[in-house]
């Protein structure tokens, strides 16, 4: 068979995706790219008997050489926003001249890419990357993620810090997101790493089956947690002088800012299916989400 390379296999996407691959083909089929072999994660994804390929988005050439002989790449879009640019262009540019004939990337499903878009940073960085896979002769499968499920604890704080505080404070209005579970995610993506002549250059729109406000999300988690959690949707200025109050750093600031307006500009608010027809299921509810989570 065929042989595919994970990227982002020590992180919670990669990882996942690894793993539940492994239970469809023969481990032998599958390597792992990771930055240092002798890390505890490295070490345990041989264990799992992944082959492990050494790089990172950084080293082109060191990518090139990770790349070698492999068929079907799995490209996870990198973590750093700010990098991700001359990232994506390495990653791309590694894998034409090292002859990997399909690569599956992690993009963004969106609705306005305009530059005064609150999301423009994240979005365009997506839309460069697509451009260059398309412009570069690969096969392609573009698998656009709607939010992962796991932001709303990263934007609200544990079970401890909400029971305090009692309010969803966000600018996120009344806007709607098609969260997914990452193991949503990964299971799809799994099936599609499995057999992925039937997805060749595709664009496939991975958004969950509900569409959920953060007040809704108030709502469940008051069930939840069985304490009323309220919400409440500020002005962008005076969310962003308050988060400055509690010594939040500014990047962390402006993450929650960025997003929050991209919730409220409707950019998740996504309804196609194409993740249900992957699946052969339903995402996971948001209500059983946030109750294995908070409770």
């Amino acid at each position: 068979m065929a042989k595919i390379l994970i990227t982002g296999a020590t992180g919670g996407l990669g990882g996942t995706t690894a793993k539940l691959l492994k239970e469809k083909i023969d481990v032998s089929n599958i390597a792992v790219l990771v930055r240092d072999k002798e890390s505890d994660k490295a070490r345990a994804l041989a264990a799992e008997g992944f082959e492990l390929r050494l790089g990172d988005y950084d080293n082109l050439e060191a990518l090139k050489e990770a790349f070698k002989g492999v068929d079907t790449l799995y490209f996870v879009s990198a973590s750093d926003i700010g990098k991700r640019i001359p990232q994506h262009k390495n990653v791309v540019e590694a894998a034409t001249a090292s002859g990997v004939k399909h690569i599956l990337y992690t993009s963004t499903v969106r609705k306005d890419e305009s530059s005064d878009a609150p999301l423009f940073a994240v979005v365009d960085a997506h839309i460069k990357t697509e451009e260059w896979i398309k412009e570069s002769g690969l096969t392609y499968t573009l698998l656009r993620h709607n939010l992962y499920a796991e932001l709303i604890p990263m934007f609200l704080g544990a079970k401890e810090q909400l029971l305090q505080s009692k309010t969803i404070y966000l600018p996120t209005g009344n806007g709607k997101t098609s969260f997914v579970p990452r193991e949503d995610f990964a299971e799809a993506e799994a099936n599609i790493l499995a057999d992925p002549s039937k997805f060749e250059n595709k664009i496939l729109e991975f958004n969950g089956s509900e569409q959920t406000s953060f007040e809704e999300v108030s709502k469940l988690l008051t069930e939840t947690l069985v304490e009323t959690i309220g919400y409440v949707s500020p002005e962008v200025d005076e969310f962003k002088t308050t988060m400055a109050s509690y010594q939040l750093p500014e990047e962390i600031i402006g993450m929650l800012t960025m997003f929050s307006l991209g919730i409220a500009n409707g950019e998740f608010d996504q309804t196609t299916d194409d993740l249900e027809s992957v699946l052969g299921r339903k995402t996971k509810t948001i209500s059983t989400f946030l109750s294995e989570v908070y409770s």
